[in-house]
């Protein structure tokens, strides 16, 4: 008996999902034995995922076990998002230091909300500064903003202040990326003078599926063109996605899951 046939559309989502991905790990109890498996698992059979996402604790760790395609990137002012601009740049300096190529910044997202745009400005510009060789991806928490006028005030601030990527969520909050957030930060970079032909997009929080990635991925084609399709400008932060992108690649899949839309 045959197993499970390639689907060549399909195969053709996973293998671009793969190369995006950013395989994280984020969790309270991570340890270097977490972190060395991750690891081992972001060099594939089918090719390398983008990068490994960490904690600033394991930038270093994490750096020795890839090979040099393979990004690190460390967290910053994560998941709160807050307002302490000494304490952001204590992260990013351990994540400079460790040789890590990217930063996953949280905006101050409370202080946006109440009003303190200056505060929020500050952090981002802090850490802006300090890491000027690093790929800055500021994370807006979009899934915490009441509507669609502060996701793009928030992505806009982000911009401004030189944000190599914006990205959805920390993944530590009951709503993640969704393609409507998706879609206000992809206009934001369409219309921001200096963002819209560098700047690219990172879907976090919730991207199970090669549909999920695939139906991103249209999204960023739709907004920013073809030519943003691609790691340098289109991210999937995830720790799950693998295994669907590996059953695809491998034909081993069911039949694809509902897209995000």
């Amino acid at each position: 008996m045959t197993g499970p046939q390639h689907i060549p559309d399909r195969d053709a989502d996973a293998r671009l999902a793969l190369a995006c991905l950013d395989l994280t790990s984020l969790n309270d109890g991570d340890t270097e034995p977490v972190i060395a498996r991750l690891c081992e698992r972001a060099v594939t059979a089918h090719g390398a995922v983008a990068a490994v996402c960490v904690w600033p604790r394991f930038a270093a760790f994490a750096r020795a076990r890839l090979p040099h395609g393979v990004a690190v990137a460390a967290v910053a002012n994560f998941p709160a998002g807050g307002t302490d601009v000494a304490a952001a740049l204590r992260d990013a300096a351990v994540i400079a230091e460790a040789g890590a190529q990217e930063i996953d910044l949280v905006l101050p997202w409370r202080a946006l909300l109440a009003g303190d745009e200056a505060a929020a400005a500050a952090v981002l510009r802090a850490v802006r500064a300090a890491a000027p060789g690093l790929r800055l991806k500021v994370i807006l928490e979009t899934g915490a903003l009441p509507d669609e006028d502060t996701m793009r005030r928030a992505a806009m601030l982000a911009l401004d202040e030189g944000a190599d990527f914006l990205k959805t969520s920390t993944g530590k909050l009951p709503v993640g990326a969704t393609p409507r957030a998706a879609q206000v930060l992809l206009g934001a970079i369409a219309q921001h003078p200096q963002a819209s032909a560098r700047v690219g997009f990172k879907a976090a929080g919730g991207v199970r599926t090669v549909a999920d990635a695939a139906a991103y991925a249209a999204l960023v084609r739709q907004a920013l063109g073809d030519a943003a399709v691609v790691p340098q400008r289109f991210r999937i932060g995830a720790s799950g996605l693998l295994d669907d992108i590996l059953a695809v690649l491998d034909g081993r899949a069911a039949a694809p899951s509902a897209a995000v839309y």
